[in-house]
């Protein structure tokens, strides 16, 4: 059989690194340090051979060794064998004996890659990019498989789990309102968790059943997975390209993630990122692990891709908004702020204008690794005992709040503190001025039930259930409007962040730092109340100027009066959002108008959005203000009956607060001790209506 193939020794051409359709054959490039190198040809699941090509002396170039071989490989499949042992091609597009996730049947069977060059058939129907700006963008991250796999889903049985079925979602991501798709790593790995025997004989020998469920290891960079792919017949390179087509038809961008642990060639890295952008059309990638990130991001054929990762020190990003860094420090900083903690007041100044003009900054409230935002307020401590690590893995610094009860509960005033701080949540994210990454389901409240290293949990732990869509659709709801509301305020998105100067001398810096008082931020490790003024002449929309906004964060446990900032005389402040609210968000031109245009009561861990616009009166002069939600009075606790004095509370007496001692009353922690009178400084002073007059 051997006599079929011919190996053409006049060419002497240098080709891309794995297998390349050439006149009447096939190229073969692979790179290995092994003293003796062959191609082994088989027929498609056979177990010996059809052919055995050894690799000459002359053939090799560095440690690159090359041939180029004639003859018909119409169903054959590839593999290398370096000395003596068959290794797979690391540039292989595809694999077989990997269509069938998290078999055990075919463990110890060889993976072998299909003879099939690029051949460029595939009908793109004139694709093109969305080249979305990052400060237009609205990220929404996925897992392939746990996106569309639980049975709500909505999906078709033979589709769930696959890139088919996250095309049959594409409507419910344009009814949230999201841009851009973050996919987790859809390259061809392995899932099946192996044992590491170390140094001693007698460790595990044989899988104990917990798979690679997110997909970070050692994987094959150039081959999306079978797994993953809907059909009895799977054809992972076509459903990957329908998958990337359809989202641009939907104008939606993908945005896939990459795994490196160092041990690749930088080029082979290049290689990997250049492939999918050109035979793949993604939109960008998502560099997580060990990469060469210098030579990525400034790679001229990569200039126009996004490209995410931790950090781009010391890279010159050049004159395209290409370049992001994608980090958990916003969350870790909002989180302690949300649940009240000390010292955030400069990490929220920062974070909610922290935009570079020339790299990106993707923000988050939770992210794979850690707690879903539901579970960030529904527990204290991790929960990963189904790992099977006796709860040793995972982080313990979750920065997370159970609200007095720890996972599920069915008390009303839990509850409703939980929804409030998961409102708070979101707007902390969608009104910073970086770009917002929202993970599966948080949304509408998904739960991994504490598990914040779901890594092993192939099953509901991790699976969205979209079940929750229904069960928490207020919250659905917000989180909806909320990505509208930003999306139709520039000033909440502006190209480069705030400068904090009236650079167009309009009478207003573009943003600026409000306390208690206008004007007079505090910034002490006790306070827990900012206000943030933006002046809307500095947001243009279609060269149209925005309106004028205050937001005013109080993440104290008490309420806290506001004095407000003088608006042009034509205009007034309307409440645009109250997240002391169930409701939450007023549509625009129904907003409510105040009590006052001078001062403003702020709900204990609440955050209120005025907006400035023109507007007449109701008969009265004044609209109620929004529903505090809890049924509460100004100075009730939360979960306080209707009608409760300040200070009264419901039913039984509940855990402590963030940042109190039990039983302190409410001179505790925020300024011990400190003389409460009306020039007190301090942005613990919370104010009651009417008590102290603020200007």
């Amino acid at each position: 059989m051997k006599e079929s193939f011919q190996i053409d020794r006049s060419d002497g051409k240098i080709y891309a690194m794995g297998v390349t359709a050439v006149a009447g054959g096939m190229h073969f490039s692979f790179a290995s340090k092994g003293a003796h190198c062959a191609l082994l040809l088989f027929k498609k699941g056979a177990d010996t051979p059809l052919a055995r090509i050894g690799f000459q002396d002359s053939m090799r170039t560095g440690d690159v060794w090359s041939v180029t071989v004639l003859g018909d490989f119409d169903g054959l499949e590839y593999v290398y064998e370096v000395d003596g042992l068959e290794v797979p091609d690391p540039y292989g597009t595809r694999f077989t004996g990997k269509e069938h996730w998290g078999s055990m049947e075919r463990l110890g069977k060889p993976v072998r890659t299909p003879v099939e060059g690029t051949d460029g058939t595939y009908d793109w129907e004139e694709d093109r990019l969305p080249q979305i700006p990052y400060e237009e963008c609205i990220i929404y991250r996925i897992h392939p498989r746990g996106f569309t796999k639980h049975p709500s889903s909505g999906v078709e049985q033979a589709k769930r789990g696959t890139f088919a079925g996250i095309v049959d979602k594409i409507p419910y991501l344009k009814e949230l309102g999201v841009t851009t798709l973050e996919i987790m790593p859809p390259v061809e790995f392995e899932e099946i968790i192996m044992p590491e025997r170390g140094d001693s004989p007698f460790g595990p020998e044989k899988p104990d059943g917990r798979l690679n469920y997110w997909g970070y290891g050692r994987g094959y960079s150039f081959a999306p997975k079978s797994s993953y792919c809907s059909g009895a017949v799977k054809q992972p390179i076509k459903e990957f390209k329908d998958m990337v087509k359809a989202l641009h038809k939907a104008g939606l961008e993908l945005v896939m993630e990459l795994f490196f642990d160092g041990r690749e060639a930088p080029s082979h890295v290049l290689d990997a990122v250049r492939y999918w952008a050109q035979e793949y059309h993604v939109d960008g990638v998502h560099l997580v692990g060990s990469a060469p990130l210098k030579l990525l991001g400034e790679d001229p054929y990569l200039s126009r891709l996004k490209l995410f990762a931790a950090g781009w020190d010391g890279v010159e990003p050049g004159d395209g908004k290409h370049l992001a860094q994608y980090n958990d420090g916003f969350m870790m900083d909002m989180r302690g702020f949300l649940k009240g903690d000390e010292g955030h007041m400069n990490h929220l100044a920062y974070h909610t204008r922290n935009n570079p003009e020339k790299v990106g900054v993707i923000n988050y409230m939770a992210n794979t690794n850690g707690f879903t935002m539901m579970d960030m307020v529904s527990y204290d401590r991790k929960h990963n005992e189904a790992n099977g690590e006796d709860n040793r893995d995972g982080t313990d610094y979750n920065l997370s709040w159970n609200c007095g009860e720890e996972g599920p509960s069915r008390k009303k005033r839990i509850v409703q503190m939980r929804r409030k701080q998961l409102r708070n949540a979101m707007v902390l994210l969608f009104l910073s001025q970086g770009t917002p990454l929202l993970m599966a389901g948080d949304e509408f409240g998904r739960t991994k039930k504490g598990n914040n290293n779901s890594y092993c949990q192939d099953n509901e732990i991790s699976w969205v259930n979209w079940k929750l869509q229904d069960t928490n659709r207020g919250l659905y709801q917000f989180a909806r409007s909320l990505i509208a509301f930003r999306k139709e305020h520039p000033i909440f998105h502006m190209p480069k962040e705030p400068a904090l100067l009236d650079y167009n001398s309009v009478g207003l810096p573009d943003v600026s730092y409000h306390g208690l008082k206008t004007w007079c931020p505090m910034f002490d490790n006790y306070c827990r109340q900012l206000g943030i003024l933006y002046c809307g002449k500095y947001g243009k929309k279609d060269g149209a100027e925005d309106n004028y906004f205050y937001v005013a964060y109080n993440m104290y446990w008490e309420p806290c009066e506001f004095a407000l900032p003088n608006l042009p005389k034509e205009l007034k402040w309307y409440v645009a959002l109250n997240t002391d609210s169930e409701q939450g968000i007023y549509p625009e031109g129904s907003e409510a108008l105040p009590d006052s245009q001078k001062r403003m009561m702020v709900m204990a861990r609440s955050i209120v959005v005025l907006i400035g616009r023109e507007g007449g009166d109701s008969p009265d002069g004044t609209k109620e203000m929004p529903d505090a939600g809890a049924g509460t009075k100004p100075g009730a606790e939360p979960g306080a009956e209707p009608g409760a004095k300040p200070g009264a509370k419901s039913g039984a007496k509940p855990k402590a607060e963030p940042g109190t001692k039990t039983g302190a009353g409410q001179g505790t922690a925020a300024g011990k001790g400190r003389k409460r009178s009306g020039n007190t400084k301090g942005a613990d002073h919370h104010v009651k209506s009417g008590n102290t007059q603020l200007h």
